[in-house]
């Protein structure tokens, strides 16, 4: 079955960096796009950047110009780079992957957690 292992979440100071990881084991059939989300405490989940299977990304304007989403060649890895974190960026990270049709697989997320 397919598994979606989320990691490198953790504590950082603004202005840090940090470089989020989801492993993908199993097969998925029409996978339309991978990306990440995130949900802040009180708030619902949001997009952070997406990523097709062309190769096309997509950002959510918050994070534009700071945060990197990319994938190994055998797109089994996804990765989030995150750079001049802010403390609005503290929220569990999940990793996601979307089917044609309409199928969404989720990581167990990931804790950012950037102190002012």
């Amino acid at each position: 079955q397919v598994q979606l292992v989320d990691s490198g979440g953790g504590l950082v100071q603004a202005g840090g960096s940090l470089r989020l990881s989801c492993a993908r084991s199993g097969s998925i059939f029409g996978e339309r796009a991978m990306g990440w989300y995130r949900q802040a405490p009180g708030k619902q989940r949001e997009l952070v950047a997406t990523i097709t299977s062309a190769g096309s990304t997509n950002y959510a304007d918050s994070v534009k110009g700071r945060f990197t989403i990319s994938r190994d060649n055998a797109k089994t890895t996804l990765y989030l780079q995150m750079n001049s974190l802010k403390p609005g960026d503290t929220a569990v990270y999940y990793c996601n992957v979307h089917t044609w049709g309409d199928t969404n697989y989720w990581g167990q997320g990931t804790q950012v957690t950037v102190s002012s």
